[in-house]
């Protein structure tokens, strides 16, 4: 590693530090830690929001995918540009709108127990438990794509570069909270646009232009070209259907509700599609470019080919430049995750059940301890080697987008719906996704005692399992919701009351 690539390196985690101890400073209450006073402008809240989106999954796990498998991929892009823009189009203003008249709830549990006048508090419990079980997996599979970066481009041991990318998260978000987070993730933003532009573009270019990269991965196999060679029905359903998750996670959705007013959807939208568009594009180029770029020498982690392009296309100060995008990619999602979890902990477990008179100043106390609680919990899960980037982002994806999903959307537009059936939503969502995964996963094989190819499975199990539990759990919220009668009057009014004032 140069020298230069590191002190650009270094220079980078400085800034970040830098953006924390700002934000530290303007952090005052619980609102101002979990949900920034909802002060966060279109264009912050549309690049913050795709930054914590993508996260690691943008620039190792997409592009390795690419990598390893060709165009066939290309229908996760798809199916994710689809389900952003209806999330941006549907859900955005009117959860902005419907959580500050739903008693000012600034995280998701809290609009939950808000909107259906929960006095049991079982919403808020199940759905604060959903985020803490999920994204300790999604938090997980940042800190690998960390260890996977410090790894490729310093040496570190797998151990080493694991605690060394979780200190500095840790750090930062610990101290500034939810602006710390939006302005880090709005520079990150930027940061990895212009990395997913440059490298696709210098690789390309490096290879004499897009006909000839076309020709030399055509030569080498020309299934990379076909974008349904190798699927099935099955298969190309289950890549779109990531598009369903947008509707369910809450790192996205919080941005949603933290934006200064409505009238800042319709920038944030056109900003944030336009980012999410073109940085999906470069990652797929990115992963087919190397197909052929990396022919003669194949690499053994196909999830590095990014890294890998930094270091042989550029000079050492360019290379850091682009190492801290991946970093950047990396630190936007587990902060937002981090702040979640916090959130979940603090406002629907210690502030709900047990000191519902604490101090703003105690509860931030908490929010921060609750960080640092679960980005050791993550690290734990994240000390396998061998756990991939997109194979945890995958579960945890699906967990959210089944167990929050249909409940947020029907919680929105449905005026009938009640607490019941958000409840049963949840649940069965979740533990949908649980089973269908444990279902899907190959059984061994008694001869040779390893696991069988995944055709050899129960083949209805191969759908990602988003669809069914996505399904079942929308199921679920109308026949519970059905059976239990009307929803309070004062339920109905306040739903008249949002559809008002949009």
């Amino acid at each position: 590693m140069e020298t230069s690539t590191l002190i650009t390196f270094i220079i980078y985690l400085i800034g970040m530090l830098g953006i924390g101890l700002v934000a530290y400073k303007m952090t005052n209450n619980l609102s101002d830690y979990v949900l920034g006073g909802r002060r966060l402008g279109g264009g912050v809240a549309a690049l913050s929001a795709g930054a914590s989106d993508m996260s690691s999954w943008l620039l190792l796990g997409l592009p390795g995918a690419m990598y390893a498998a060709g165009m066939t991929e290309i229908w996760i892009g798809v199916g994710l540009a689809i389900g952003a823009y209806l999330n941006w189009q549907f859900v955005a203003t009117r959860l902005r709108m419907y959580t500050e008249i739903a008693g000012d709830s600034i995280t998701l549990p809290d609009f939950f127990e808000n909107r259906f006048k929960d006095d049991t508090k079982i919403l808020r419990i199940v759905s604060a438990l959903v985020i803490l079980i999920f994204f300790a997996f999604y938090t997980s599979s940042g800190l690998v794509g960390g260890a996977i970066l410090f790894e490729s481009s310093f040496g570190f041991s797998y151990t080493q570069a694991l605690w060394i990318g979780a200190i500095v998260i840790i750090s930062y978000t610990f101290l500034g909270g939810f602006l710390a987070v939006s302005w880090t993730d709005f520079a990150q933003g930027i940061l990895m646009f212009l990395a997913l532009i440059i490298v696709p573009v210098v690789a390309i270019s490096d290879m004499g232009g897009w006909g000839e990269t076309v020709q030399r991965v055509g030569d080498i196999d020309p299934a990379y070209l076909d974008v349904f060679t190798g699927t099935t029905f099955l298969g190309i359903v289950s890549l779109l259907a990531w598009g369903l998750g947008y509707f369910g996670q809450p790192h996205i959705i919080a941005r949603f509700m933290a934006v200064k007013s409505k009238d800042e959807i319709p920038k944030a939208r056109l900003v944030g599609m336009s980012w999410m568009v073109f940085a999906l594009f470069g990652a797929i180029f990115t992963g087919f470019v190397g197909i052929a770029y990396f022919a003669d020498a194949p690499l053994a982690n196909s999830e590095t080919v990014f890294i890998e392009f930094t270091q042989v296309l550029f000079n050492p100060w360019v290379s850091g430049f682009l190492l801290a995008a991946i970093l950047a990619a990396i630190m936007s999602t587990i902060d937002s995750q981090l702040l979640v979890s916090s959130s979940a902990l603090t406002e629907d477990f210690y502030k709900a059940l047990f000191r519902k008179n604490a101090s703003q100043r105690e509860l931030v106390m908490v929010g921060r301890l609750g960080v640092v609680a679960i980005a050791l919990f993550a690290i734990f899960l994240a000390y396998n080697p061998e756990s991939t980037v997109l194979d945890l982002v995958g579960y945890a994806w699906a967990g959210f987008g089944a167990a929050f999903g249909p409940v947020v959307i029907l919680a929105l537009f449905w005026k009938k719906m009640t607490k019941w059936g958000a409840l049963a939503g949840m649940v069965v969502g979740g533990a949908s996704v649980i089973l269908w995964d444990i279902m899907s996963t190959p059984p061994m094989d008694p001869a040779t005692g390893e696991r069988m190819a995944q055709a050899e499975a129960l083949i209805p199990f191969s759908l990602y399992e988003i669809v069914p539990g996505f399904i079942l759990a929308w199921i679920a919220i109308y026949v519970v919701s059905k059976l239990g009668g009307e929803p309070e009057q004062e339920i109905q009014d306040q739903f008249e009351q949002v559809k008002e004032s949009l």
